[in-house]
C-alpha cells in the first residue's frame, strides 16, 4: 500500500492507471536499491557491462599524412584573400579589354589569366573548407560528413562552389578562340581553344 494511502491512479482497473502501480512501489522511489522484479535498462538486448566495455574504444589518432595535408591546406587557405583579389583584378582587366573590343590575340591571354586566377581562388576555398573541418576529417569519412553540416564549413563550401561556377561559366562562354600562329601573316583565322 502507498504510504500516503490508496489513490485512484494507483488502483488497477482505473483509467490512466497503466504502470501507475510501479510508481507507487517503494523500490521505485528515488534512492531505492535495485529491484530484481523491475526490468533493467538494456535488459534483453544483450547490452551488459562486459559487452559495453569492449565496444567503447579510444579515439584513433590522426595520421601523419593527414597532419601534413592539413598543414598544406591551412597554408593555402591563408592565401585566399590575396588569390580572390587577384581574380577580381584579372576579371576587371579582361572585362575592360572586352569593352574596348581588342583583338582576340590580346584578349585571349587575359582570358587565360582570369581562368587561372579563378582556379587558384577556388582551390584555396576548398582548402579552407577542409581546414575548417580539421585534420581528423582526412582519415575519418563519417567525421568529415558530420563536420560538413556546420555553418562555418557551409560558408566555405558555398564560396568554393560559387567560384567553381564562375570558372566553368567563363570556360564555356568567356574564353575567345586561341589565335593561330602557324599560319602566314596574310591569313587571319581563329580556332576554338
Amino acid at each position: 500500500m502507498h504510504p500516503l494511502g490508496p489513490t485512484k491512479a494507483g488502483r488497477r482497473g482505473w483509467p490512466g492507471s497503466a504502470g501507475a502501480h510501479l510508481l507507487l512501489h517503494p523500490l521505485c522511489w528515488p534512492g531505492a536499491p535495485y529491484s530484481p522484479r523491475l526490468p533493467r535498462a538494456g535488459a534483453g538486448r544483450g547490452i551488459g557491462p562486459g559487452r559495453l566495455t569492449r565496444v567503447i574504444t579510444r579515439r584513433q589518432q590522426v595520421s601523419g599524412k593527414a597532419e601534413a595535408e592539413y598543414a598544406a591546406d591551412v597554408a593555402l587557405a591563408a592565401q585566399f584573400d590575396d588569390l580572390l583579389a587577384s581574380a577580381r583584378a584579372a576579371e576587371q582587366e579582361f572585362r575592360r579589354a572586352q569593352a574596348r573590343a581588342l583583338p582576340a590575340s590580346e584578349v585571349y591571354p587575359l582570358a587565360r589569366k582570369l581562368d587561372t586566377a579563378l582556379t587558384e581562388a577556388m582551390r584555396s576555398a576548398y582548402a579552407a573548407e577542409r581546414a575548417e573541418i580539421g585534420p581528423r576529417g582526412y582519415d575519418d569519412r563519417i567525421y568529415r560528413r558530420k563536420a560538413k553540416a556546420r555553418s562555418a564549413v557551409h560558408g566555405w563550401t558555398d564560396e568554393a562552389e560559387r567560384l567553381l561556377t564562375m570558372r566553368e561559366t567563363h570556360r564555356l562562354t568567356g574564353i575567345p578562340p586561341a589565335p593561330r600562329s602557324d599560319l602566314s601573316a596574310d591569313i587571319v583565322t581563329n580556332v576554338p581553344a
